[in-house]
């Protein structure tokens, strides 16, 4: 299961659009709890990095003659982010969003242990992390696993957050974009689990909330 939209727990549930967009996002507010202060990795694991860009999709024109390269970023609405997952192999995951990879470092450092063996491709703003990890890196022109160095476990991430956008959600782009992400994560980190023990969970990390963060006074268009 990679989630469900707000539009068919609003008809499962005689419940309005609105109502049933807040109960998930109340309900995401709550499995991001679980990864508050959260940090993987340690001497001798081993973590994987790895970025994927959701949003700012710009319908192409209807001529050939009009149409643009639209990966150009003179083409690009500027709403396109980065969500930068870090996976432990065999553990836990923490997602974050940013404008670019490239700012996600000090995230990374902060929520990565010394003593770690990163995993990353060979984009360019993970070349900073070699001053404080051992680094492994793979170009994926080349091939999806070499010398012990791959990104599976982060690519299975974005395999299930892409599915839940594309089957469910259509849309998990601009301020709610974390949400969604953490939502991924959490599903990910639990996905051994049987669904009632993770609805379990939820309703215990649920009732534990306090005041919504994102919907505290919504209703003033706050």
């Amino acid at each position: 299961m990679k989630g469900k939209a707000a539009l068919a727990i609003s008809r499962d549930l005689g419940l309005s659009y609105k109502t049933a967009f807040v109960l998930l996002h109340k309900l995401r507010e709550a499995m991001a709890e679980e990864l508050k202060g959260r940090t993987l990795g340690g001497d001798g694991k081993v973590a994987e990095i790895d970025g994927g860009y959701f949003g700012g999709y710009r319908k192409p024109a209807n001529l050939a003659e009009n149409r643009v390269d639209r990966r150009l970023a003179r083409y690009q609405t500027g709403k396109r982010k980065a969500v930068v997952v870090i996976r432990e192999r065999n553990g836990r995951s923490i997602p974050a969003v940013f404008r670019s990879e490239g700012q996600a470092l000090s995230f990374i450092r902060s929520r990565i242990a010394k003593g770690t063996i990163v995993n990353a491709d060979e984009s360019g703003p993970w070349d900073a992390l070699h001053a404080k990890y051992e680094m492994r890196r793979v170009n994926h022109e080349e091939a999806y696993s070499l010398n012990g160095a791959c990104t599976n476990w982060a690519e299975e991430f974005f395999s299930r957050m892409r599915r839940a956008e594309q089957g469910h959600h259509h849309h998990i782009a601009g301020p709610y974009l974390l949400r969604y992400a953490q939502e991924a994560s959490w599903r990910e980190d639990h996905r051994r689990i049987s669904n009632g023990d993770q609805v379990q969970l939820i309703a215990a990390l649920a009732m534990k909330r306090r005041q919504s963060v994102d919907f505290s006074g919504y209703w003033q268009r706050n």
